[in-house]
């Protein structure tokens, strides 16, 4: 259902390489490339893309916004957060089960260097 998301960011090519090398990790590649607004995406998947505002105005962070980017596995949350953090983002929840040991949600949560609010997770249904 959802084709793409964007997150707005200050510094275009400081964010582009952030998510090259981040979601680059994940075998993901820019499928736009444009000025003011970059795509990645594995192929029939959902697309992320960062974006400089078009009223021009600076990009501010929505309160209450979060990306969840879905990971195969415990071991890629891990490995995605980590490299974010390597990265420059800031921590908002190291990886670890959430809502009880037999949720199957397994999710890390961090702030990109705008501020945007995204996790990584792998959720297994019981």
């Amino acid at each position: 259902m959802i084709g793409y998301v964007t997150v707005g960011t200050n510094d275009i090519d400081k964010a582009a390489a952030f998510y090259d090398a981040l979601l680059g990790e994940m075998g993901a590649q820019r499928a736009m490339d444009m000025d003011t607004f970059k795509v990645w995406s594995n192929g029939g998947e959902a697309g992320f893309s960062v974006t400089k505002p078009f009223n021009e105005e600076a990009a501010t962070v929505g309160n209450g916004v979060m990306v969840a980017i879905a990971a195969p596995d415990h071991a890629t949350v891990d490995k995605l957060y980590a490299k974010a953090i390597e990265l420059g983002a800031t921590d908002e929840g190291g990886p670890g089960m959430r809502g009880g040991d037999d949720s199957g949600f397994y999710a890390a949560y961090f702030r990109d260097l705008d501020g945007n609010k995204l996790n990584f997770f792998h959720y297994k249904q019981s």
